[in-house]
């Protein structure tokens, strides 16, 4: 029996040809800040979403992590940050202060960043633990977190004006309060988010989504993700052309995440 040419299924069925990826609109270097130390309910899923979106709208992502004691790297499109216990804002304090400068000077120019819990304190005035020790932040939002003997846990949902209704799960026992230089990212729906009395949730600076919500938070969240990624896109090209992305995942997370009591 004469065998079959290796590009012929069975029968003679000549074998789908293979689609010609369309040439990327562009790269979008993402920056993962201390994921080390500070990815703790794991956020690096946030950069990974991001990857992929971008890869759905047509972009090349290009992920990048900084560490303790790195090189920061230039030409950074979009900053990515997670939580931490407290030891792990400890460990990170000293090399995040040293690079203040950087990153104030990158959020003043509308870099999109996303920082969740740990680092979104941390990105504020202080972080005063339950015992009094107070750990210096970045100044950039204008916000002061005090540790407390209450944990808020649970699931949390919060109604914004900018992308629609957000999902997320909480666990911190640091309470945030906002001052006059930022706006909450949302009213509390269910769950506490900033602080057991404001009922309000994250903070928004310039470009900057500041969120207790992890989750990871981004899976369930496209609309937060998009807006991340079309500002990265426009600042760096001008304009942004989206893609199609496939949100059958997302819209049954979402669903779930919707049904589940506090």
């Amino acid at each position: 029996m004469t065998p079959q040419p290796a590009s012929k299924f069975p029968f003679g069925h000549e074998l789908p040809a293979e689609k010609t990826p369309a040439p990327s609109k562009g790269t979008i270097r993402i920056l993962q800040l201390y994921p080390r130390d500070m990815n703790i309910y794991g956020d690096w899923g946030n950069a990974l979403v991001l990857a992929q979106r971008l890869r759905w709208h047509g972009y090349t992502p290009e992920l990048l992590e900084y560490n303790v004691g790195d090189a920061f790297p230039s030409d950074v499109d979009l900053i990515v940050g997670g939580g931490g216990q407290d030891s792990g804002q400890l460990v990170i304090q000293d090399d995040l202060l040293s690079r203040e400068t950087v990153l104030k000077e990158l959020a003043e120019d509308g870099t999109p960043m996303l920082v969740i819990c740990g680092l979104y304190q941390l990105f504020g005035k202080f972080f005063k633990t339950r015992l009094g020790s107070v750990i210096p932040g970045i100044g950039i939002l204008d916000v002061e977190t005090h540790g407390t003997d209450e944990r808020l846990i649970g699931n949390v949902t919060v109604s914004t004006a900018e992308f629609g209704t957000v999902l997320g799960y909480e666990n911190h026992s640091g309470q945030t309060t906002l001052g006059p230089g930022v706006s909450p990212l949302g009213t509390t729906a269910k769950g506490t988010g900033n602080n057991s009395s404001a009922g309000q949730e994250g903070a928004r600076y310039r470009n900057i989504v500041a969120s207790y919500l992890h989750g990871s938070l981004l899976p369930k969240n496209p609309a937060l993700a998009d807006f991340l990624i079309r500002t990265a896109v426009e600042r760096k090209y001008g304009s942004f052309s989206p893609g199609t992305p496939d949100d059958t995942y997302a819209v049954l997370a979402r669903e779930h995440a919707a049904r589940r009591p506090r």
